[in-house]
């Protein structure tokens, strides 16, 4: 480790105290003037550290660059010490994801960037990425599941991202089918998942559960046609959660989740915050819109509705838009 992740590393997991120049330097068995170098690159890298007369440097709370170091810290046992790269910009996380899963990569490493410049979600559509206000991340899971279940690991990351935003924010977003994240009445997250399979043992080799975040900022930063639809989690006014802390929480809670897969005890849960059960929605079909009720979510992750004449249909994801009527 060089000695500006060590000095990022002690930053990061005493962020607020001060932590003396001599100190961090008699850690590494470097002189006092490394680690003044040091801390030098990781400011003009954009880290906010102040030097504290007669007592150190300190990582102010408001400082919110993403960092292996500032996530490594918050992980529970099931994810220590995996792999966490996080990059100035890439295409995809989750194109980045599937190259470390091929290459072995262990459940719980991550990828996550600033910016992404050509972010997906479902469907092939576009997300708007954009540098500094969003968590942009993608993480490797390798459930012990066969391939029947593949489906439920996108309602599973759903409700682990809710846990883990309710964790660190105390926020409650709700879900609307089958995989976005909404606070009052706005997408503040979508999620898209992937899996390879094995064909011949019928089991689930990995999965990468691609996670974009509108975690922080006004709404005119979104373009014209996304804000009457789009929100943040958090406003940037006295913000002092940092990405790396939710990033943290949400490879926390997707870990644990993949062990409930087979019990499926997570979609009791999925169903309480669910924003359209008991609601008059729409759904699009082969380019053809239609009137139903979203009336409950089956064993599988389908969505019950029932139509005008009584009669109950389950949709499964991937083959459907939904917008609730009053959305409209």
């Amino acid at each position: 480790m060089s000695v500006k992740d060590f000095v990022l590393k002690k930053l990061e997991e005493n962020r607020g105290i001060p932590l003396s120049g001599e100190s961090l330097a008699n850690m590494l068995s470097v002189s006092r003037a490394a680690v003044w170098k040091a801390v030098h690159a990781l400011q003009e890298a954009g880290y906010h550290i102040e030097a504290v007369p007669n007592q150190g440097y300190t990582l102010c709370t408001d400082s919110d660059l993403l960092s292996a170091q500032g996530i490594q810290p918050f992980l529970k046992a099931a994810a220590e010490g995996r792999e966490i790269r996080v990059y100035p910009c890439v295409a995809s996380t989750n194109q980045e994801a599937k190259k470390m899963a091929l290459d072995g990569a262990e459940h719980g490493s991550a990828v996550l960037a600033e910016e992404q410049s050509a972010g997906r979600g479902r469907m092939g559509r576009s997300f708007f990425s954009p540098r500094g206000s969003g968590l942009y991340m993608s993480v490797i899971l390798r459930p012990r599941t066969d391939a029947s279940n593949a489906v439920l690991i996108t309602t599973a990351a759903a409700v682990g991202v809710c846990r883990a935003i309710e964790t660190v924010t105390g926020r409650q977003p709700q879900i609307k089918w089958v995989n976005d994240l909404y606070l009052n009445d706005k997408k503040i997250c979508g999620i898209l998942t992937e899996a390879v399979t094995n064909f011949e043992t019928g089991s689930i080799e990995s999965v990468v559960v691609g996670i974009g975040v509108n975690f922080k900022g006004q709404p005119e930063l979104f373009p014209e046609d996304l804000r009457h639809r789009a929100g943040f989690l958090l406003s940037d006014e006295n913000v002092t959660v940092t990405r790396n802390r939710l990033a943290a929480e949400i490879i926390n809670q997707l870990c644990a989740l993949c062990d409930t897969l087979e019990t499926r005890a997570f979609l009791t849960e999925y169903r309480s915050r669910s924003m359209i059960l008991g609601e008059p929605i729409r759904f699009l079909r082969n380019n053809v819109w239609t009137n139903a009720k979203a009336v409950d979510i089956d064993e599988n992750g389908g969505l019950i509705v029932e139509h005008a004449g009584g009669r109950l249909e389950t949709l499964s994801s991937g083959e459907i838009s939904i917008r609730r009527l009053d959305a409209e």
